[in-house]
């Protein structure tokens, strides 16, 4: 079985951004066009459907950790703000746009909630990443036989 481990994210994400857009599982709020993604950013992101590659980055990486809060998520998709002359600090993410995305994804079926945990990967979510991911291993393999034995 082929799990979101074994394939590249940068193939596997976008990919699975896709598949969440033809779902309409996920939808960009309003705001989501002027919204930066923490205090460690300048500008809002430029690609036009940025959302969409959060959501699926978001679900793999609740399928990867396990049970995962939205505190977590943020230090994890955190960065160095840049303080002028003095020395770089760590900041969290906008825990907005993350309390967003994850709530849409639980509302479309692809995690449900952990009791006083956080959330994980439902079985369907788990189900869309594999599939996924063999498809994206498939085309790998393809490319470059050697990878033919993951399959």
């Amino acid at each position: 079985m082929t799990h979101p481990v074994d394939v590249p994210a940068s193939v596997l994400l976008p990919r699975v951004a896709s598949e969440l857009k033809e779902r309409k599982a996920v939808a960009p709020p309003p705001w989501a066009a002027f919204a930066r993604t923490g205090v460690h950013t300048q500008r809002a992101p430029s690609q036009p459907d940025w959302w969409y590659l959060r959501s699926a980055s978001v679900l793999r990486k609740i399928s990867l950790q396990g049970t995962s809060g939205i505190a977590r998520l943020s230090s994890e998709y955190g960065g160095k703000r840049d303080r002028g002359s003095a020395p770089y600090h760590a900041r969290t993410a906008s825990r907005s746009v993350l309390r967003e995305i994850v709530q849409q994804l639980e509302k479309s079926g692809l995690l449900q909630t952990q009791k006083n945990r956080g959330r994980k990967v439902s079985p369907e979510g788990q189900r869309l990443l594999d599939t996924t991911s063999r498809a994206v291993l498939k085309e790998l393999a393809e490319k470059r036989p050697e990878l033919a034995k993951y399959l």
